[in-house]
């Protein structure tokens, strides 16, 4: 039988060449968008804001006792749940204020394909990372260990070829690093840069830890790489000589990818953790390899929802919570049903961004978070657009990743690239990620909410028409979803600041905090260690209690 990757070398024509255009769809006279379906989606903020105003919701009509109480069902309240229930502590309820856990990895899927709304692939990890790894035998993605004692992944698991490319000058490049037309200058400050990061990929601190490393809090507490959290990485950038301009544009588009923030509002730390802290390794793929799915990282949150057996309720938001002489006393409010519950736990676990948390605290002395509103989250725009065609260019044909050089957004990926069964011709599915960074988060946000999908659909295939000229009447629906607090961005002292380590400790171990904002970083790796460690805080207070 032929392998995955045999099997799409042999079809990569008709899978990915210049997509065979159908007959155009019919358009409404005077609106050439009048064929396009969709509508706006998104994660429900109005319900999240009667935190500002909880007077609005009904009194409590029953009572419930739990040993563990979750609120949030991101990837690190999931992981914690499972993490908790492997280690005999069931008796736990985890409540989400969406329809579904899996927080800003959540997915949809039609008749095309399925598609992430948000995290859509995992690097492959540090071996070191045997948690994760566990996780990811647990679910198939992590098959066996080779003769060399390395992972052996799940092929079909593994990004396939094409994997990326960028529009430079109307022109698909291989990779995402621009290599065409640089001048000798641009391409000695390009080879310099990467020469710096595989140095620092190795590096090591007088205390033996690795510079960079992932989760972030095992890297090393050597000042001489701590510093670098003090300033902007592009100030850190111009004071090293790196200013050619395409080698600054990748780095602010890299910056904008993992952070949803410029190099200019990042730590120079952060901006070098991006880069030298993937140390991934496998018998079957290199370190730059990633592991993706049709509905991106909703794969993995899925399996950890999966993982656990105890209560788990969604579309609900808890809005109260105060300590009582035994443990701690939330008040939850069901929004499909509209009842509220009153909840006695020994212990909660807070795994919300830090704005949320802060709120729910409001009644609670003694907790050492940050003022609401001082982390830097910027708001996304999401589209999933199916596309009947896409009209292409010269160069790299279509891949995973698609980026254009210069582009207000970070480009789209082929929702469909995984599937070895899409036909010549078929729809597909791409799903654009735009970082709101034009102006500060905050206004931002307003603006993002306030914009209906009647104005944000020609902005969207308007940036499209950019990346694929003509594209317009072969789109046949486009959904669009703003997420208004998209992820943390690591802004210069946060990550090794200590305001993140306080904001982390337990409040007389009876209220627990996990969370990628208690990291800095929002990625799937920081949000299963965050889970981890503090399901690890939970099972050690009942040790001795």
């Amino acid at each position: 039988m032929p392998t995955r990757r045999t099997f799409l070398a042999q079809s990569g024509a008709a899978l990915t060449g210049a997509l065979l255009l159908p007959a155009l769809p019919g358009c409404a006279p005077g609106n050439p968008l009048a064929h396009i379906k969709g509508r706006m989606l998104g994660a429900d903020a109005a319900t999240g804001h009667l935190l500002r105003d909880p007077g609005r919701i009904p009194a409590p009509t029953q009572t419930i006792e739990t040993d563990a109480l979750i609120v949030g069902g991101g990837v690190a309240g999931l992981a914690a749940r499972r993490w908790l229930h492997r280690h005999g502590l069931t008796d736990t309820l985890l409540v989400e204020l969406a329809a579904e856990t899996g927080g800003n990895a959540a997915a949809g899927h039609n008749a095309a394909s399925a598609y992430p709304w948000g995290a859509h692939y995992l690097p492959v990890p540090d071996v070191r990372n045997v948690e994760l790894l566990d996780f990811l035998q647990e679910v198939g993605t992590l098959t066996g260990y080779g003769p060399d004692g390395l992972p052996i992944y799940n092929d079909y698991h593994l990004c396939h070829d094409p994997d990326e490319r960028l529009s430079l000058d109307g022109h698909w490049q291989d990779g995402l690093v621009p290599n065409l037309n640089l001048t000798a200058a641009e391409q000695a400050q390009f080879a310099r840069f990467f020469k710096l990061i595989e140095t620092l990929k190795t590096a090591k601190g007088h205390d033996g830890r690795d510079a960079f490393c992932i989760p972030l809090d095992h890297a090393s507490a050597d000042a001489e790489y701590r510093r670098l959290d003090q300033l902007s990485f592009a100030d850190y950038l111009t004071r090293e000589g790196f200013t050619a301009r395409p080698l600054r544009w990748y780095l602010d588009y890299a910056c904008r990818d993992d952070y949803g923030a410029l190099a200019s509002q990042v730590s120079a730390w952060a901006g070098l953790h991006y880069f030298a802290s993937r140390k991934g390794r496998a018998h079957n793929a290199t370190g730059g390899d990633v592991l993706t799915w049709p509905e991106g990282n909703h794969f993995l949150t899925e399996h950890l929802r999966r993982h656990a057996t105890a209560p788990l309720q969604a579309h609900t938001l808890a809005y109260d919570l105060r300590e009582t002489p035994t443990g701690v006393e939330v008040l939850i409010h069901n929004v499909a049903t509209r009842q509220s519950t009153r909840v006695r736990a020994r212990r909660v676990l807070l795994a919300t961004p830090q704005h949320v948390a802060q709120r729910l605290l409001a009644q609670v002395p003694g907790h050492a978070l940050p003022p609401a509103g001082s982390l830097h989250h910027a708001p996304w725009l999401i589209a999933n657009l199916t596309v009947a065609g896409l009209p292409q260019g010269p160069g790299r044909p279509l891949s995973w990743d698609n980026v254009r050089y210069g582009s207000a957004s970070l480009g789209y990926i082929n929702a469909t690239q995984q599937s070895v069964q899409q036909e010549n011709g078929a729809p597909k599915v791409i799903t654009l990620y735009w970082p709101l960074t034009d102006e500060a988060p905050g206004p931002a946000r307003r603006r993002a909410y306030q914009t209906p999908y009647t104005e944000w659909l020609p902005r969207v295939v308007a940036e499209l028409e950019t990346y694929h000229p003509g594209v317009t009447p072969y789109i046949q629906h486009a959904d669009l979803w703003v997420w208004g607090h998209g992820m943390v961005a690591p802004t210069p002292g946060l990550v090794w600041g200590t305001a993140r380590q306080a904001a982390m400790q337990p409040v007389r171990n009876r209220i627990f905090f996990a969370h990628t904002d208690f990291s800095g970083i929002s990625i799937f790796e920081e949000g299963f260690y965050q889970g981890i460690r503090a399901a690890r805080e939970i099972l050690e207070t009942t040790k001795s209690s």
